[in-house]
């Protein structure tokens, strides 16, 4: 059977359409049976999610919730997309990351990727990678007039970017197929090392001129946005900060000679992208919005107005220990940064926060680009997340926040006073402190660190790369104060041969204290602290012996809160009789508290407890050292 566009057939039409307020009421039912008396607008507030700079996710959108209309692909403000057809057929450029200082090994980590996949390259020259004399030996046998390089070379970049054009003109590369970034960015420079080196700002101002006359497909400057969300940065404030960079280009090339549109073809803006899926979809849906209108009051035309976007896989977000959980992270990242609109993507090897990638880690980081585009087929699609109420309104939520950020900036004086006056350094620290405290707590999980973390697992190690630009921004990353308990731990073991211990008291069934036995074990290895579970159920009568086999002075009491009642207290005082030197009870027992520590109970440990000063304070009280 035939439907004609006429028939007028309206699924569901048979059932009468719920309100929001409907909805409402059927959440606050479910939330009164787990205790929560709540109703209308209050049930839907607690089931929402407060994210950083005051931002709030809820658990339903409607239509009513769209801020109005987005716009087309390719047309101010780009929020949709900076080209009209979006990146079909070809998928987002495909940018790996290379930071060797062997001109002859960059070669051949170089030539690898090209033939596998990778459609442009990334290559850190100077002291952060080959040095500029290396530059013709890194790039030996590389087709310049296919692959676009994109240059890193921090205060050496006049001589880097000299040498990379001498070679574009030895190879006979016509000068209208050079494409790429040079790289120059003396902000960001200001932003990782707080030094202001005399002549770049000119240095760059030259060059840009240099690429508008001569380099049609070639851009100068990039605006780093990498070293504000490295530093603990919230995506408003590196959307803000992006802005206010890139205005002080803005200013920097027109104060040269070039005029507001050519200024804005001269720019790539480089952000982070984490696995925060949609936060990352909004984050570059809002970035080529405000930069739109950025261009607009400046007095650039449509063609200048489109944002130039490289997304890199977030740093942050990627940890030391379980580094294999790294891939599935940016995998997801990834997935973000092309759905969000990204023209070049750059995947960091899972083993990047531990040194210099091997062949197979960066073998990874160009497949899960290569499945995305190829077999998820996700840029054949224009502007994915489109239409979709929540990212709308997480978009404009994120435009208005950073744009305000922004402003305030400008108002300090411009993104350079701000990072010279303090400014930026102090709000970036405040909020990674907030985020410190929820890792802290473990209620922003992060696997194979503060959950399911393995102390057996073998370290995998890298070349160390070269040392990384500092004196500006601190650099963070999620696992760091857990790092550094593991530590602690790696080296007491490699001391004594050993890591420090503790029992775990389980008392009663399997049924009853299983789940917190899982809590403490994943608690204490966390820390580096090797739990003992042997024998599988204890009582007051054999836990001494339990306590001198695990070779441990340490002991968790594991069970049910009724089972606590019945023999809590005589267990833990038979571990302060058989040497126990502190004794932890997992959960909290309420009235029976005072009850517990009298009979020898030194601390209670629970979901949501500051886990990073628990297991410090643990540490600290076996004497192993900081």
């Amino acid at each position: 059977m035939t439907l004609l566009p006429d028939s007028g057939l309206s699924l569901a039409a048979e059932f009468p359409a719920p309100t929001h307020e409907q909805w409402q009421g059927l959440v606050a039912g479910v939330l009164r049976k787990s205790g929560r008396d709540v109703s209308g607008a209050a049930a839907e507030d607690a089931l929402s999610t407060s994210l950083e700079d005051g931002l709030t996710t809820r658990p339903l959108y409607t239509a009513t919730d769209a801020p109005g209309d987005a716009g087309l692909p390719g047309f101010a403000p780009f929020t949709r997309g900076g080209t009209p057809g979006g990146p079909v057929p070809g998928g987002w450029d495909v940018r790996q990351r290379h930071a060797r200082t062997d001109p002859a090994r960059t070669n051949e980590a170089v030539l690898d990727d090209l033939a596998n996949g990778t459609t442009s390259l990334w290559l850190a020259v100077g002291a952060a990678g080959v040095p500029v004399s290396g530059l013709a030996e890194a790039l030996d046998g590389v087709y310049l007039d296919l692959a676009p390089i994109a240059l890193d070379a921090g205060d050496e970049f006049p001589a880097a970017c000299a040498e990379l054009l001498r070679l574009y003109d030895e190879r006979d590369v016509p000068r209208g197929e050079v494409r790429g970034t040079l790289g120059a960015d003396p902000i960001g420079r200001l932003a990782r090392t707080g030094d202001e080196t005399p002549g770049l700002q000119d240095a760059a101002a030259e060059l840009a001129g240099r690429c508008h006359r001569e380099y049609p497909g070639l851009r100068a400057l990039v605006v780093d946005a990498l070293p504000y969300h490295e530093a603990g940065g919230s995506a408003v404030q590196e959307l803000g900060c992006s802005l206010a960079a890139g205005v002080a280009a803005l200013r920097d090339l027109t104060a040269a000679g070039l005029s507001v549109e050519a200024a804005c073809g001269q720019l790539e803006f480089r952000y982070a992208a984490t696995a925060d899926q949609f936060l990352t979809i909004a984050k570059l849906r809002a970035a080529r919005r405000l930069w739109a209108r950025v261009a607009e009051v400046s007095g650039a035309g449509q063609a200048g107005a489109a944002q130039r976007q490289h997304a890199v896989t977030s740093s942050v977000m990627m940890t030391r220990r379980d580094p294999w959980v790294n891939m599935l992270r940016t995998t997801v990242a990834s997935l973000a940064a092309g759905v969000g609109g990204a023209d070049s993507v750059t995947v960091l090897p899972f083993d990047h926060t531990l040194g210099l990638p091997d062949g197979f880690a960066r073998r990874i980081a160009r497949n899960t680009s290569t499945i995305l585009i190829e077999e998820s087929h996700l840029g054949r699609v224009i502007d994915p997340a489109g239409g979709s109420w929540y990212v709308e309104r997480l978009t404009d939520d994120l435009a208005h926040a950073a744009w305000a950020w922004f402003q305030e900036i400008e108002r300090a004086g411009g993104q350079r006073a701000a990072l010279r006056d303090g400014l930026i350094a102090e709000r970036l620290a405040a909020t990674w402190a907030t985020r410190s405290e929820k890792l802290a707590r473990r209620r922003e999980p992060v696997t194979g660190v503060s959950e399911f973390p393995q102390l057996a697992e073998a370290p995998v190690v890298r070349d160390t790369p070269p040392p990384a630009a500092t004196g500006g921004l601190p650099t963070v990353h999620r696992d760091d104060a857990f790092e550094a308990l593991r530590s602690r731990s790696d080296a007491h073991l490699a001391s004594t041969g050993a890591r420090p211990r503790v029992l775990l008291a389980a008392l009663g069934p399997a049924a009853a204290h299983t789940a917190r036995v899982t809590f403490a074990s994943n608690l204490f290895q966390s820390g580096g602290i090797e739990p003992v579970h042997d024998p599988v159920t204890v009582d007051a009568t054999t836990v001494a012996d339990a306590l001198t086999a695990s070779g441990a002075t340490l002991a968790c009491l594991c069970s049910s809160d009724p089972l606590y009642a019945e023999q809590a207290a005589q267990v833990a005082t038979a571990l302060k009789a058989a040497g126990a030197t502190r004794v932890y009870l997992a959960g909290r027992p309420g009235e029976q508290r005072e009850t517990l520590i009298r009979a020898g109970v030194d601390e209670f440990v629970a979901v949501g407890d500051d886990a990073v000063a628990v297991l410090s304070a643990a540490l600290d009280h076996l004497g192993v050292a900081r």
